[in-house]
């Protein structure tokens, strides 16, 4: 049976989460796409008397399965971060925290943010401590 690793949020560890969720659900989209596939073709004729090589697999198609396979466990850990900001979404309370938090989600950045929300990059930063203050209580 596998053990499952819990992640330790710490309220940087939640900041970089927050910050990374778009690009992580983004990374999530495409590895998954990249892991299906075709089924491996069977050699017949003189091919499948030929020497393969030594010390790995000598099909290609093979070695790209376990090179996509790989991301199977990067998938997973994206997953259970991206879980672990959902969980705590309902902590955050505020308009402006609400919104702040949505548009990071989105990938906006501080900078984009603040323009259209008429605020300071300072607010915003304090705005982005307070929601992670939240998220951790």
């Amino acid at each position: 049976m596998l053990k499952e690793r819990t992640l330790t949020i710490t309220p940087d560890a939640l900041d970089s989460m927050i910050t990374d969720y778009h690009w992580m659900v983004n990374a999530i989209k495409e590895m998954r796409a990249e892991m299906v596939i075709g089924a491996k073709t069977a050699q017949y004729g003189i091919e499948a008397t030929l020497p393969k090589a030594a010390g790995g697999v000598g099909d290609p198609i093979m070695q790209e399965a376990i090179r996509r396979s790989k991301n199977i466990k990067r998938v997973a850990e994206y997953e259970k971060k991206l879980l672990e900001v959902q969980k705590l979404l309902d902590n955050v309370s505020g308009d402006r925290e609400v919104q702040v938090l949505n548009w990071m989600l989105d990938g906006k950045s501080q900078r984009w943010i603040g323009q259209h929300m008429a605020l300071s990059a300072t607010s915003i930063k304090r705005i982005k401590d307070n929601i992670v203050k939240q998220m951790m209580a």
